[in-house]
């Protein structure tokens, strides 16, 4: 695959994850969150009928191809490395990048030793990625509620991340209703 437009199959998604070494866990979780994902993009079609729901599917299968190598939050640029190497279009490499957390700006990256860049998802697509891993839980769909709770006992309840989910939440649900 060239670093093109040109979209990865879900069976090809689903070979690269195998090849990367992920889990058989991780991968069941990857197929989930691509579920989700993609009920979501639909819900969304009605508001934002351009969404593409194809690169939702893809970059959510291949959103945490990084824990392949580290079960850290580090994934997440881990991910788009791999995924670079492996050619995918920068729409998925972004989508996998900024799926962590809530997004995480530069300076927030900078202290976690990452590239310097921000990892804030931009399109509604990489929103809609980032987004439905915070709703899945391992296997399990999860209310928003849980998920700002996780966070918060990890982080701390005033903790930046926490509001960019809530922000997140508002926005996808401004678009599908309480999905």
């Amino acid at each position: 695959m060239s670093e093109t437009t040109i979209l990865p199959s879900r069976r090809e998604a689903l070979n690269l994850l195998a090849e990367a070494g992920c889990s058989s866990s991780v991968i069941e979780h990857c197929k989930r969150v691509a579920a989700f994902a993609v009920k979501v993009a639909k819900a969304c079609q009605k508001k934002q009928p351009s969404i593409n729901v194809e690169l939702v599917e893809v970059s959510a299968l291949l959103h945490d191809i990084g824990r392949s190598k580290t079960h850290s939050v580090n994934h997440a640029p881990e991910g788009g490395r791999i995924a670079r190497t492996h050619g995918l279009p920068l729409l998925v490499v972004h989508a996998i990048e900024r799926h962590a957390g809530g997004g995480i700006p530069r300076e927030e990256a900078k202290a976690l030793g990452w590239p310097a860049r921000d990892y804030v998802p931009k399109t509604l697509e990489e929103k809609i990625v980032c987004y439905a891993d915070k709703r899945v839980e391992g296997l399990r769909i999860v209310p928003i509620e849980q998920t700002v709770r996780a966070y918060a006992a990890d982080l701390g309840k005033n903790h930046p991340t926490i509001k960019r989910i809530w922000a997140l939440h508002r926005e996808i649900t401004a678009l599908t209703g309480e999905i």
